[in-house]
């Protein structure tokens, strides 16, 4: 197996309801990051987030209207990874995930990225990557300062789907940049929307009935034209020169279209996250065998990290049961406080398999845990950092992570 970390940075109460400062979260991060550099983690993927949870719940449609402080202190991930990189020797670093739709869009996010990595492998020495997880961000509201809106009656009767389809416009401006095209508007995908953009027949009905409408259709139409949302004459991104083999490209989505659409353009590994059911997991590695761009190589199951909540307790002057008893005490505070922060956003099924999927526990449970769930030759993103802010307590766990579980979990691996 191989073994990355997660950090969330994000500034919410901790079980005692204490929440530290901005500089605190930070400094917090970069003691984790060097923990992790000298424990020998591969990639440390960092949580983007955009404008103010907390403001957000006073909005007309607020996205997460529990959620207390704010979801997360990284708001510009390239300052933040060349500092990243700066301060450690061997880790890589990814952003887990930039959102394409904001921040000035999928040109914008394109230049950043280029700047950032000519930046970093100006040093030929340098062969550390940048792993780029992108998508169309969780929260929309992040997103919506930025035009990303419905424009018209049909586009509001239509908007969870046309949303995934906005960002497949987004992601080939996104990509075909990052590739060195010269490119406009006209040559990137049109969004055509038909039933089979919708989940029954009674929303692709509705989007039916505000095509009429607002078109002044005689009938209901059998499929839907969506304007442009990025509407440019020719352009092209500088630097151009940047080191392509630095930059791994990761696509936050399970839409296997859209899986499927972005490889077409380049090689895109894609991110699964600790809800993500077995089937699903095996579907997505199956599919993605095939479809995997052919310059990125053979697809391999390492190719899609698998997110996993972390709550291990190895503290001295504990018995093992003991230490047992108080990991799962924590994680039932931590994974009790986040489900109630996303009440209305996630689907109650998933709750249940998310504490199923966590680890849990002393070293050797969390070592079987990771034999039963996880393939020999999974990547595991570990997020220890989850609702804890002593830093102290998540360096702790992170060492017994990497220095009793990993060996413990090789040593099961060589028995079987």
């Amino acid at each position: 197996m191989e073994h990355d970390i997660f950090f969330s940075i994000s500034q919410t109460p901790d079980g005692h309801g204490h929440i530290p400062s901005e500089s605190v979260m930070l400094n917090n991060y970069f003691e984790q990051l060097a923990c992790a550099d000298q424990l020998g983690f591969g990639v440390g993927w960092i949580a983007q987030a955009h404008l103010s949870t907390e403001t957000q719940k006073s909005n007309s449609k607020p996205v997460v209207p529990h959620w207390q402080g704010e979801v997360g202190l990284c708001t510009d991930f390239p300052q933040l990874a060349l500092e990243s990189f700066r301060r450690t020797n061997s880790i890589e670093i990814g952003s887990a995930v930039v959102s394409i739709l904001a921040s000035g869009g999928p040109i914008a996010q394109a230049e950043r990225m280029a700047n950032l990595l000519i930046l970093h492998g100006l040093d030929p020495s340098e062969m550390r990557r940048l792993h780029v997880g992108f998508s169309a961000g969780r929260f929309e509201f992040m997103a919506r300062p930025y035009g990303i809106v419905p424009r018209n009656a049909i586009e509001e009767a239509a908007w969870p789907a046309l949303r995934g389809q906005i960002f497949m416009e987004a992601a080939e401006i996104f990509l075909r940049l990052l590739r060195g095209d010269t490119i406009n508007s006209t040559l990137i995908r049109d969004t055509v929307l038909t039933r089979a953009n919708f989940r029954s027949d009674e929303d692709w009905s509705a989007v039916q009935e505000a095509a009429i409408e607002f078109e002044a259709l005689s009938e209901r139409p059998d499929s839907i034209t969506i304007p442009h949302r990025y509407v440019f004459e020719d352009l092209k991104i500088i630097p151009t020169e940047f080191r392509k083999e630095l930059l791994q490209l990761v696509a936050g989505t399970h839409d296997p279209r859209a899986q499927t659409f972005v490889n077409s353009i380049l090689p895109v590994k894609v991110f699964n996250l600790s809800i993500t059911s077995p089937e699903v997991i095996d579907a997505t590695h199956e599919r993605m065998a095939e479809v995997f761009h052919p310059s990125g190589g053979t697809w391999v199951r390492g190719d899609m990290p698998r997110t996993s909540f972390v709550f291990i307790n190895a503290e001295d002057g504990l018995s093992a049961e003991e230490q047992s008893a108080a990991a799962h005490r924590e994680a039932d505070i931590a994974l009790g406080a986040y489900w109630n922060a996303l009440e209305g956003t996630i689907d109650p099924d998933k709750v249940t398999k998310a504490a199923n999927n966590a680890l849990i526990g002393n070293v050797e449970e969390v070592a079987n845990q990771m034999i039963e769930r996880f393939h020999p030759d999974d990547r595991i993103m570990a997020w220890f950092d989850f609702f804890n802010h002593d830093s102290a307590r998540v360096c702790r766990n992170m060492t017994a992570y990497m220095q009793q579980v990993v060996p413990r979990v090789e040593a099961l691996l060589r028995e079987v």
